[in-house]
């Protein structure tokens, strides 16, 4: 198929290019800044320029990953969120239907399922387990509000127009550090973090690649991408208070391999991301988990996740170089 990917200069776009290459799909890149996958410069907030592009390429299927992120909030107003994560959503998914287009992929956020509760702590029946029906959603910055409202905005055109329409919420994949935990820091909290809320960006490719061969199937639906949890639902209320004994009946020896590492494991985890929906409407499963970090340490091989606290997004970088020519 003739696919147009949003973002294609990012992070995501980096690994899913190639990936639908591979399988023999066509892609036009489309971001803010150049790279090596990209073809057309501009704002998915133009809709003339999406409009153009839709038809000087026969685009088929639309795959939208590109958006402002949490880390812009520093440094653009919310009007800008609303321009590109709102309304360059419903340019896309509009354009979709008008070029005849029979499926249409939102890359979201599980962000947005994080309400004040939520990023306070765990819950009175322990730790919160976070499906697709976890809710109220009450995002807790502009960018979950924004990501919320253009699901909302798929989920409207495809009532009224019957696009099939995957959104699919992903958990953490950023190579960066994070910008908020400092203890543990680096590997040791991505490795953690495999646990309950992250995977890797080969996963979250071959996630968009499975949902865009089964969206015709799907109608309209939402999907958690994360890497399966060790835990069940019932581990809920011990992981809120003693982690590391519902960690360690799954993997005996992960304890061992982290102090050799020189390694923490959690103490207490407050939320674990469900993504067996996508098991079960399309099945995806992610390929690494937190076994898979087990495994590295134990042979001394690399991790699985990607980890490098220089990287910094393409519109950053490009706006470092502007300041400093």
């Amino acid at each position: 198929m003739r696919v147009l990917l949003t973002g294609s200069s990012g992070w995501l776009g980096r690994y899913l290019v190639p990936l639908l290459r591979q399988y023999g799909h066509t892609v036009t890149g489309l971001d803010v800044v150049p790279g090596a996958w990209t073809q057309v410069i501009g704002t998915v907030a133009d809709r003339a320029l999406i409009d153009r592009t839709m038809a000087e390429h026969g685009i088929e299927v639309i795959i939208h990953s590109g958006a402002l992120h949490k880390p812009d909030i520093i440094r653009y107003p919310r009007q800008a969120f609303i321009d590109v994560n709102v309304s360059g959503t419903l340019n896309l998914i509009e354009a979709a239907v008008a070029a005849g287009n029979d499926r249409f992929l939102f890359t979201s956020t599980t962000s947005l399922m994080v309400r004040a509760e939520v990023r306070a702590g765990a819950g009175d029946t322990g730790a919160w387990w976070m499906d697709e029906d976890f809710g109220p959603l009450e995002p807790r910055n502009i960018y979950g509000i924004t990501k919320l409202a253009a699901e909302q905005a798929c989920r409207l055109v495809h009532r009224e127009h019957g696009i099939n329409v995957a959104i699919l919420r992903t958990g953490r994949f950023f190579p960066e550090d994070d910008d908020t935990h400092a203890v543990p820091s680096g590997p040791n909290l991505k490795a953690n973090e495999m646990l309950h809320r992250r995977l890797t960006v080969e996963d979250a490719a071959s996630a968009h690649l499975a949902a865009l061969e089964a969206a015709p199937t799907i109608g309209c639906d939402t999907f958690i991408l994360s890497a399966p949890p060790p835990f069940a639902r019932d581990d809920a209320e011990e992981l809120a208070r003693d982690a590391r004994a519902v960690i360690a009946r799954a993997h005996p020896d992960a304890a061992e391999l982290y102090a050799a590492a020189g390694w923490v494991l959690p103490e207490t985890i407050d939320r674990v991301y469900d993504p067996s929906h996508a098991a079960h409407r399309f099945g995806w499963r992610a390929r690494s988990d937190f076994a898979s970090v087990l495994a590295a340490l134990r042979e001394g091989s690399a991790l699985p996740f990607a980890h490098d606290p220089a990287y910094t997004s393409p519109i950053v970088a490009q706006e470092r170089e502007a300041c400093t020519s």
